[in-house]
């Protein structure tokens, strides 16, 4: 059967754009439809502007340490403005770059929605239909918001937060995950007063519960409110704000925005997937194997949409596997396991592989060794903020099950020791390694005292 395309790629986020550029350099005949611009919410509403926040709200700690080195450094302002029409500018330049990349690969791009009509179709939304041999879906997620919440109108999400027309002075931020997480130390590093209000006993699930509990008490120390075991019962609009009531007692708060970031869902809503027969998981995600193929064989997806593992160099290796070995003859699929991640707190953490309660919860022989300090900079600039490195070791084997670090450039440290914990690397290589001094990072080889040791038990 003749068909318009080789390849027809649903969404420009970063899995699609991988997935489109490489099958197209491979020869295959691509289009891309996407609905918003070109990069995806990495680019447009996440990870980039996002890290760019970041780097704003870090200036004023380095002004004020800056007086311990000697330096006199005027009153300084932000101007929130002048931030984002620079923050805008850059990803217009990124999302050029995309578009750019994608039609130099010889990509046909067609901006505007696309809905699959069939195992081998789909309807644009001028009407055209375009019959293609695959279809890929790389539609991302979306904010989760409580619609069932009064006044939930009232609030934003990450989608809004990058497009404010002004700082807001009073923020409460709902949520425990790494937007929460992240914005909250954004917006107390630019000056606002902060909240942040998560449901459970701890921030950030899933991670280390040293991380948890270091990352806690540093964000208490900026003076963040933290208000866990607690959720949203009604938000009002009145005269002084947006008053914010709570369901376990707590007083109400007003402030100036309230940003829900209590979760993503994956974009599936309307693409047209029961035409397909496509089937989903039971939060809205695509079912794929571990070749990223849905149970319709001529359907695809990668990314957030399948709900795999939800980062942006996730979505790229598997755009990347997919088009290799659909059309480039080389068969590979995206590894999932030992991801090494960073969440842009303030201090910003770098992990990688287990956990302690992860790794003793296998049964096997566990050493943790761990440290705390204050970095050599906040000695002379007199700032009480602590760093936190950690390592897990299986005893018997002496193989590093785990790192996690919470301090002043974790995300870059994380990536390179990252490599390490992949390849299996033993607590005895680490310490071989000679350290480069003076840095925070030489705590990771220079770590000899196990500060807990477990030993072997058995898994239920």
């Amino acid at each position: 059967m003749s068909y318009d395309v080789d390849l027809f790629v649903i969404g420009g986020g970063s899995g699609g754009v991988r997935a489109a550029r490489i099958a197209a350099t491979h020869g295959a005949k691509v289009m891309l439809a996407e609905e918003y611009r070109m990069g995806g919410t990495c680019v447009i509403r996440g990870c980039v502007p996002k890290k760019l926040m970041v780097y704003a709200s870090q200036y004023h700690e380095h002004f004020e340490d800056a007086a311990g080195f000697g330096w006199t450094v005027g009153p300084a302002t932000f101007d929130w403005p002048t931030f984002i029409a620079a923050k805008d500018k850059e990803i217009g330049r990124l999302e050029g770059i995309y578009a750019s990349n994608l039609a130099k690969a010889g990509v046909e791009i067609v901006s505007q929605r696309a809905t699959i009509t069939g195992p081998n179709s789909v309807r644009l939304a001028d009407g055209r239909t375009v019959t293609a041999k695959l279809i890929l879906v790389a539609t991302g997620a979306a904010p989760s918001m409580d619609s069932t919440l009064p006044g939930s109108e009232l609030t934003i999400s990450s989608n809004e937060v990058f497009h404010l027309a002004k700082q807001p002075k009073r923020i409460v931020i709902a949520g425990g995950g790494y937007i929460a997480v992240e914005f909250a130390g954004v917006f107390a590093g630019l000056g606002s007063e902060v909240t942040l209000v998560y449901r459970g006993a701890k921030i950030l699930r899933g991670f280390d519960e040293d991380l948890r509990d270091h990352l806690m008490a540093e964000y208490a120390r900026k003076g963040i409110r933290l208000i866990m075991n607690e959720t949203f019962s009604a938000i009002e609009k009145t005269a002084d704000g947006l008053a914010v009531r709570f369901r376990n007692g707590h007083e109400t708060i007003v402030a100036d925005q309230v940003l829900m970031a209590i979760g993503r869902r994956p974009n599936t809503k309307g693409l047209g997937l029961e035409a397909a027969g496509v089937a989903l998981g039971r939060n809205g995600e695509i079912a794929v194997d571990t070749d990223s193929r849905t149970n319709a064989p001529s359907i695809y997806a990668v990314g957030d949409v399948t709900d795999r593992v939800n980062l942006t160099p996730v979505a790229i290796r598997e755009g990347h596997a997919f088009a290799d070995s659909l059309f480039g003859g080389k068969s590979w699929t995206a590894d999932h396991a030992t991801i090494p991640t960073a969440v842009f707190s303030e201090p910003e953490i770098g992990t990688v592989g287990l956990t302690e309660e992860q790794a003793r919860l296998t049964g096997r022989a566990v050493d943790v060794y761990k440290a705390t300090f204050r970095p050599m900079k906040n000695t002379i600039s007199g700032r009480e903020s602590r760093m936190l490195m950690k390592l897990l070791v299986d005893g018997e084997t002496d193989k590093v099950l785990g790192v996690h670090i919470c301090g002043p450039d974790a995300g870059e440290m994380i990536q390179l020791v990252g490599i390490a914990v992949k390849i299996g690397a033993t607590k005895a290589q680490f310490d071989a390694t000679m350290a480069v001094h003076p840095t925070a990072a030489e705590e990771l080889v220079t770590m000899r005292t196990p500060s807990a040791k477990y030993a072997r038990s058995a898994v239920n």
